[in-house]
């Protein structure tokens, strides 16, 4: 059973009814920074309801290459889980813990039910699916339409505007590895946003000054 007070955060969200259900059959799990919560190939069991972290949410192509297709914040859940729990097919996506995460899993014959049966969550499920539809898209839009060094920055911005914080713990391998890229392009790039004065880079951080 999850405390109420855990599931207050979402009472703007959902009506008692299903707080209460969430509070009887979820279960809260956490995970530590770059844990994979959802693999591709997994039975989905469970969907993911985010309380507190990111999670970075990716496709991976036939060389084992990966590409971000959005990131969960608190509150949030994934669209493609979602997908997969409703056709009853195996995930097609892979889940990571961008940093310590809390999530709260809600058995999926759960979730069908209260689709059919409450409005809060039916609701709260459409406009999930379109959101990460439309951040689909977005991804889509800037692979196909931005240059490499537009695709960069957009990314550090859009780190920033998640974190909160316009210095970004993070290392060019991992950058390379979210944009589908290699790990050369991505610290020749950073170098000549350094020399526009709109990053300065440090060991594994890089500060950003134009957003």
């Amino acid at each position: 059973m999850i405390s109420k007070d855990i599931l207050e955060q979402f009472s703007y969200l959902f009506d008692e009814e299903i707080l209460n259900n969430i509070s009887q059959v979820a279960e809260l799990r956490t995970f530590k920074k770059n844990d994979i919560i959802i693999d591709i190939g997994q039975e989905l069991k469970f969907v993911p309801l985010l309380i507190r972290g990111n999670i970075k949410v990716l496709r991976e192509d036939n060389e084992g290459s990966e590409l971000l297709l959005y990131v969960l914040e608190s509150g949030d859940t994934c669209a493609m889980s979602l997908t997969c729990c409703m056709a009853k097919s195996a995930s097609k996506i892979r889940a990571i813990a961008e940093e310590d995460t809390t999530v709260i899993m809600i058995p999926i014959d759960e979730m069908r039910s209260w689709f059919d049966t409450n409005d809060s969550w039916r609701n709260f499920i459409l406009q999930s699916y379109q959101i990460r539809f439309d951040e689909m898209l977005e991804t889509i839009d800037t692979l196909a339409f931005m240059k490499m060094d537009e695709r960069l920055f957009k990314y550090l911005t859009d780190k920033v505007k998640l974190t909160g914080s316009i210095d970004l713990e993070i290392t060019h391998q991992e950058i390379a590895e979210d944009m589908h890229t290699s790990r050369v392009v991505v610290s020749r790039l950073l170098k000549q946003l350094e020399k526009q004065q709109r990053i300065t880079l440090g060991r594994n951080k890089i500060h950003v000054i134009d957003f």
